[in-house]
């Protein structure tokens, strides 16, 4: 209802300024007054005509308010649910809504639309498949699946075509580094991987985590030695190994290739524990097999974003210009030696290249490019799909090359490599493309001192001191995801056993994961993403504070409301069809009401600003104010006591449409609220 309301003002004020004064504002600012006695709007547009129309803003104001409030009287369609105009201040725009008619809008669920046309490419979590899933992992898959659930087609909303990729590097150096473990620490075959991997399924080992202290013990063993010429030779096994995973066809590249893909397996089956799923897992194996680099190469040379160096540091390399580096004078023979490389003096592609190539794809830039797709997993609503080297025999199988919009979420350390992306589009000409390349960034996920005790860990007296407590897999000190799930699950089921000891065993296990995973999810989702994270259980698990259970308390509490007043949320608002509010909404009560149902009705504007912003902290924001709202109503507010039949309807309402928009918010958090907390 209130975006519907801003949406229509925005277009009547667009109008008039054209009408009146010939101009056209590419974007007019909405504010908030101070206090909900001045309004629900403010409008600082004269502000922003002063110095063009040279006048006062407030006689400015004063011009626009006499225009607004002639059409208002008018009865212009598009005023409707605005009660008055009023100029306020040096020169604002304060608009007061027909509060009666708002509500009932409300009510009703009538809200504006979010989406449009194109598609949309969120590529999130991207976990080498060489380890379990860590706590930082977490971060990076619930932001990103919080923002494809914001942008994607629903009941609420048109939403947008939205593809989720999971990118899976199968031959970087962290699955080299397994494979090291494997051959020459463990001695290894190809065969006696298989038989591994048989043996860890027959035994319920978990692959990712026999993996997860290989890799932490192969890391330790590469420096493990004084003798030079040996760290000379651990080295370059770790480079040859590396070599023969990107060349592929070799008994190397397939014993990487049989775990890489038993860790995405188990990779898959942790997120979605989460509730997180994806479209389509293309492998950088595929990337090279299939030559997207040679395609890229060729349309970078041919556009001039490439060019061979050959003087300075960089000699022999293919190299472009780095961002925000200006060119060498015309006519200057220095070698650029800020360019950034893309292909080696030996040849070997940089991340960067392979990374430019891919984007490529992703735009549908690469010509005559695409993988082969072969189904992978099965989610109960669609398939997720593998990329492949070849065609294979499916009747219509599904394409991912073709984004207008990329959202690609991956940690601040990637920012330079991002960037050079963004440039080499820009300096091939695919302007367009560049614009709508959003690199999600988000800081990284560290543990509290008093989260690291509990976990087991030995912390020292001079850590205990410290705000936080960096991990590291590599080190061997860190949190598997699967492991935090089942200690917060746990935890979550101790308080409800307590609670709810009439619930049987099973039912209060499913609650004690709804309370658990959306404590974790809101905690990895109420910091905004430039925030470093100092996980903490009792922090999560806390009913008070800004946590996902408080928010799931509130809706909880709500619902006993109805179900003690023998109704139904839906009832409640249905009956705010025919009831006469009259002045029920005014005064001090009527406004400590109103305020709920105005903060209820702003969801599709916090939906836009985390999707224009690319910040999903917003929309967890948003859900503790109107969790904090109801609870503020729910003990001022005494509903099943209330005797006034019209008013015990209005307050019935109220509670349900606070309930209906928290449920949705934590929805698209993806936080379930459960039936008791």
């Amino acid at each position: 209802m209130y975006r519907t309301i801003q949406q229509s003002l925005l277009a009547r004020i667009q109008a008039i300024l054209l009408t009146k004064y010939e101009i056209t504002l590419t974007q007019l600012a909405v504010e908030q007054p101070p206090s909900i006695a001045l309004g629900e709007l403010a409008l600082p547009v004269a502000f922003e005509l002063a110095k063009r129309l040279r006048k006062a803003p407030r006689a400015i104001a004063a011009e626009l308010g006499a225009e607004l409030s002639a059409e208002l009287a008018a009865g212009q369609p598009e005023l409707r649910g605005i009660a008055s105009v009023e100029v306020a201040g040096a020169g604002y725009l304060n608009i007061r809504l027909d509060r009666p008619a708002a509500v009932r809008e409300s009510a009703a669920d009538r809200h504006a639309d979010i989406g449009g046309p194109g598609f949309r490419l969120v590529e999130h979590t991207s976990i080498n498949p060489n380890k379990a899933a860590h706590i930082g992992h977490l971060r990076n898959a619930i932001l990103g699946d919080t923002f494809q659930r914001l942008l994607r087609r629903d009941s609420y909303k048109s939403g947008y075509e939205v593809g989720v990729q999971n990118y899976i590097d199968n031959t970087g150096v962290q699955v080299a580094d397994v494979v090291v473990g494997l051959v020459h620490l463990e001695g290894k075959t190809v065969e006696s991987t298989r038989e591994l991997l048989t043996e860890l399924m027959e035994t319920n080992t978990r692959i990712d985590y026999y993996c997860w202290d290989l890799y932490a013990r192969v890391s330790q063993w590469y420096t493990a030695t004084t003798d030079a010429a040996e760290l000379a030779a651990r080295k370059q096994l770790r480079l040859d190994t590396l070599h023969a995973l990107e060349v592929g066809g070799n008994a190397t590249a397939e014993i990487a290739d049989l775990i890489s893909t038993a860790v995405l397996r188990r990779h898959l089956e942790t997120m979605e524990r989460l509730g997180i799923e994806y479209d389509f897992l293309p492998r950088e194996s595929e990337i090279l097999s299939l030559h997207f680099w040679d395609a890229a190469r060729t349309l970078m040379m041919e556009r001039g974003v490439l060019y061979l160096e050959t003087a300075g540091k960089n000699k022999g390399c293919y190299v472009m210009r780095r961002a925000g580096v200006e060119a060498l004078e015309e006519g200057s023979d220095a070698p650029d030696e800020d360019a950034k490389v893309i292909v080696r003096s030996n040849g070997t592609v940089t991340y960067v290249g392979k990374d430019i190539a891919y984007h490529l794809w992703k735009f549908g830039l690469l010509p005559g490019k695409d993988f082969g797709y072969e189904r992978f997993h099965e989610y109960p609503t669609h398939t997720c799909w593998i990329s492949t080297a070849g065609p294979v025999a499916e009747p219509q199988p599904p394409t991912f090359g073709k984004a207008d919009a990329i959202y690609n979420v991956i940690d601040s350390r990637q920012n330079d490599p991002q960037t050079q992306v963004v440039q080499a589009l820009r300096g091939m000409g695919f302007t367009e493309a560049a614009d709508h390349y959003t690199h999600f960034s988000y800081e990284m996920v560290a543990l509290t001192p008093r989260c690291a005790l509990d976990l087991g860990y030995t912390v020292s007296e001079e850590d205990q001191k410290k705000a936080y407590l960096e991990v590291s897999g590599r080190k061997g000190f860190g949190v598997k995801a699967d492991d935090l799930l089942d200690q917060l699950i746990a935890a979550a089921k101790a308080e409800v056993d307590t609670r709810h000891p009439q619930i049987v065993e099973e039912e209060r296990l499913a609650i004690a994961t709804q309370i658990g995973i959306g404590a974790l999810r809101y905690f990895m989702l109420r910091f905004t993403r430039n925030t470093v994270i100092a996980f903490d259980f009792k922090d999560a698990l806390s009913f008070e504070g800004e946590t996902g259970p408080y928010v799931q308390y509130a809706i909880v509490r709500a619902a006993n409301i109805f179900r003690k007043a023998g109704t139904t949320a839906e009832e409640s608002l249905a009956a705010m069809s025919t009831l006469e509010l009259g002045g029920a909404l005014d005064g001090e009560e009527g406004a400590s009401l109103w305020e709920t149902w105005l903060l209820a009705s702003k969801l599709t504007l916090v939906i836009e600003q985390c999707i224009a912003t690319a910040e999903p902290a917003y929309l967890a924001k948003y859900a503790f104010q109107l969790a904090q709202q109801f609870n503020n109503f729910y003990h001022r507010h005494h509903v099943l006591n209330e005797a006034d039949p019209d008013r015990k309807t209005l307050l019935l309402a109220t509670a349900a449409v606070a309930q209906r928009e928290m449920v949705r918010a934590l929805g698209y958090l993806g936080i379930v609220a459960p039936p008791v907390m």
